[in-house]
């Protein structure tokens, strides 16, 4: 995979999960596809924390 920019990983799990919640036709609970984002791009906990505060944040959690 190669180096990534910090918070880069982040930042596509954000991209994927607007994704997945703008254009599925039967969406996941926002919890559900934050756990998904988190193996899929390969998160360290610190990075899984603040994607799931990126979230609360925008208060749709």
């Amino acid at each position: 995979m190669g180096i990534q920019a910090e918070g880069e990983q982040v930042r596509k799990a954000v991209k994927w999960i607007s994704a997945e919640r703008q254009y599925a036709k039967d969406p996941k609970p926002l919890k559900k596809l934050v756990e998904e984002a988190c193996s899929l791009f390969d998160l360290s906990p610190k990075e899984a924390e603040e994607l799931s505060n990126f979230f609360r944040v925008k208060d749709v959690w």
